[in-house]
């Protein structure tokens, strides 16, 4: 009995202690799980306190509900032509502000719907969104999106920028809270309704409503509403101004989400795309002059916020001119662009695409595309300034430079050639000669020099136009020739002014020009460049009046150029894709040539017709010397004796003869003698006959290099006359 109980003991002792053992990590785990509930309580009520305060803080040093009324968060742009005619308004657009009362309740239902469903129910920030944005962030599922809450938004709007960092998200809760807390909630909707963007410069629904359907925001319809809802969340992409199809699109999701939140009726019949839209006044081209031409205000006037009214260069006419010229021209598929300048550089016109609302992306201003041989302006600019006449000689001939073998686009050579002619053809193995003559980086240094801005290399096949540029430049270059040499700074802006009249900005003629190259030299390029529209690769660009310019066309018929001037007017068009793709049939002979005449022919209607300077004034050193520059006056010349000294003629006492003699004359006259030119001195005749076998003595007997008698036939002391 006593060892059965102690080997009960025995398990006893061993059951407890194995649950013993077994209930430790359980008791651990509940203690670190306690903790973690004190600490993590006590970081919320940190977290909370200080949220807190943030709130309080924030809400006491925000602006009052009036003084955010008056805030405005951006400038009003009035743009005009050169002839004061308004061709478009930028900026902010307020209309007029719009009470909680005065704003039609279905546009309060449709911004609630679309924008903050549970907008009556949170505290500025959506619990329930705040869980979807970090379950969003958490498993990447781009089908659930976390949006910010509309009193968020007013809160970004007002007070903060679109930055997405976590610093600007917090600050954006904080802000948000603190408005909940000091304004109502209908004076929240009222701020944000008359403050959102809703894109095309539109600031509130009044504004909106006055843009896109030509009516005050009171009137506004379901559809109507549910259209401009919809442009918050991405105004530029649903704008109706912009794509129609997308607005409507929106809409009815809008439309959708009101019908599920009951806010209208679910058997309502709604069509957004029977609603009548604002016809849009101007021409979207515009847009591309104003969006090169307005950034210069930055650095043309302080800082400032007020409404101002800006006078451009842009001709309305010329640019309606070249919009018709390039669309009507441009190659199915292909993109084209315009740059047209006056004789200062003032923009007459400017097209960066075929269509601003399709896509804004300036091609005159911003593209980078190769020239072809448009470029061969500044090779041959080189080789004039080198010492070449448009009539100098040259070979078409096959030709390699450091392996490169450039071949004509006809496919043969035609041998000996003018200058003129080569360039109006557009011959590349001439090119490529006068390249590698003159220096692949002189022609880089003469492009710089024209304002090309973009980077040039020095491989042989620069020469054919491989280095990549921008439009708008190279019409300035062609400008510079136009202007006789003188460079020529492309510019838009006239006068800038505030809307009370006060002139912030005036610009001033140019009065530093600087001479690029001499005038023969610009007369020299002139001459070429007329040649190449009368009868070279530019004949499309011929306009009834003279001409100059130059055809480009790249290789796969890529890039089509052309650029050229008349009647101090110059123009530069581009044609090609975006995606660099071959154009079937594109040359800049062709469809740019084509559209250059067609706009130039009005731009140049009402200005005389100019006739170009192509008269060579060559400098003294490069004039070909005739005899009498060679021999000059005879009295200049000097020799040297053997000693070194200056020997001048007419000093030596020695009898001079004629060499020729009589004899001479006789035989080639058949003894017809000789008749005395007027005025002119008579050879003397010989005192004895020459001693050829002796050599000839100077006035001090020692022997000379040169006889006298060669010396006077040289200096014309003594020179034969015949009739």
């Amino acid at each position: 009995m006593d060892k059965r109980g102690s080997r009960r003991k025995s398990a006893a002792r061993k059951d407890g202690a194995s649950r013993a053992a077994a209930d430790e990590p359980q008791s651990r785990v509940k203690f670190w799980m306690r903790r973690l509930v004190i600490w993590g309580g006590a970081l919320a009520v940190l977290v909370a306190l200080f949220v807190g305060l943030a709130v309080v803080f924030a809400a006491r040093s925000m602006p009052g509900y009036y003084e955010l009324k008056a805030t405005q968060t951006a400038q009003t742009i009035v743009v005009r032509a050169r002839d004061g005619t308004e061709i478009v308004e930028l900026g902010p657009s307020y209309g007029k502000w719009l009470t909680s009362d005065e704003i039609p309740q279905v546009m309060k239902d449709a911004m609630i719907s679309v924008e903050d469903r549970r907008y009556y129910s949170h505290f500025g920030i959506d619990p329930y969104g705040l869980v979807r944005a970090v379950y969003t962030a958490a498993t990447g599922d781009r089908r659930v999106s976390a949006t910010s809450t509309i009193t968020q938004q007013l809160a970004r709007n007002v007070f903060l920028n679109n930055n997405r960092s976590l610093d600007r998200k917090l600050r954006e809760a904080v802000l948000a809270m603190a408005l909940e807390a000091k304004f109502s909630k209908e004076q929240i909707l009222e701020l944000y309704l008359n403050k959102v963007y809703f894109g095309g410069g539109a600031y509130g629904v009044d504004s909106a409503s006055r843009k896109f359907f030509s009516h005050p925001a009171t009137e506004l319809s379901t559809a109507e509403a549910a259209i401009i809802a919809g442009l918050v969340k991405a105004p530029s992409r649903y704008s109706p101004t912009a794509d129609v199809n997308a607005a409507v699109g929106r809409a009815s999701v809008v439309l959708r989400l009101m019908k599920e939140q009951g806010r209208i009726p679910a058997d309502a019949t709604v069509d957004p795309s029977a609603v009548k839209l604002k016809e849009e006044a101007g021409q979207n081209s515009v847009r591309y002059f104003t969006d090169w031409a307005l950034p210069q205000l930055d650095l043309l006037l302080p800082e400032t916020f007020e409404p101002i009214e800006v006078w451009t260069t842009l001709d309305v006419g010329m640019q309606r001119a070249a919009t018709a010229s390039i669309k009507s021209n441009t190659p199915d598929g292909a993109q084209g662009a315009l740059v047209s300048m006056d004789r200062d550089g003032a923009v007459l016109a400017l097209i960066g695409g075929t269509d601003y609302i399709q896509t804004n992306y300036n091609r005159a201003t911003d593209a980078r595309r190769q020239p072809g041989s448009s470029w061969k302006l500044f090779v041959y600019l080189a080789a004039l300034e080198a010492g070449y006449t448009p009539d100098d000689r040259v070979v078409d001939t096959p030709v390699s430079i450091n392996g490169w073998s450039p071949r004509n686009s006809s496919g043969r050579n035609v041998g000996e050639i003018d200058l003129r002619t080569a360039f109006a053809y557009s011959i590349n193995t001439v090119a490529a000669q006068l390249g590698n003559e003159v220096g692949f980086g002189t022609v880089a240094s003469m492009a710089r020099r024209f304002g090309i801005t973009t980077e040039i290399n020095t491989y042989p096949s620069m020469v054919l136009g491989t280095n990549e540029v921008r439009l708008i430049d190279m019409t300035r270059a062609f400008a510079a020739v136009s202007a006789g040499g003188n460079s020529v700074e492309p510019y838009g802006i006239l006068k800038v002014e505030t809307t009370d009249g006060d002139l912030l900005y005036e610009h001033e003629r140019n009065t530093r020009s600087t001479q690029l190259v001499p005038d023969y030299v610009a007369a020299g390029i002139t001459d070429l460049l007329q040649t190449a529209v009368a009868t070279g690769t530019g004949r499309a660009a011929d306009i009834g009046r003279p001409v100059a310019g130059k055809t480009g066309t790249t290789s796969s018929n890529k890039d089509g150029y052309f650029v050229g001037f008349s009647s101090g007017i110059t123009t530069g068009v581009w044609m090609g894709r975006d995606d660099n793709v071959r154009v079937g049939g594109l040359q800049g002979g062709t469809a740019p040539a084509r559209a250059f005449a067609a706009y130039m022919r009005y731009a140049v209607k009402d200005r005389p017709v100019e006739q170009f300077d192509t008269d060579l004034q060559l400098p003294e050193w490069q004039l070909e010397p005739d005899d009498e520059y060679m021999l000059g006056d005879p009295e200049d010349y000097y020799f040297i004796d053997e000693q070194g000294n200056l020997i001048e003629p007419g000093t030596s006492d020695t009898p001079r003869e004629d060499p020729f003699g009589d004899e001479f004359d006789r035989t080639l006259e058949g003894d017809r003698p000789r008749q005395p030119v007027p005025g002119q001195r008579q050879p003397q005749q010989p005192q004895q006959p020459p001693q050829p076998q002796q050599p000839p003595r100077g006035v001090d007997g020692a022997p000379q290099a040169i006889g006298d008698d060669f010396l006077n036939e040289a200096t014309g002391a003594r020179r034969d006359q015949r009739p």
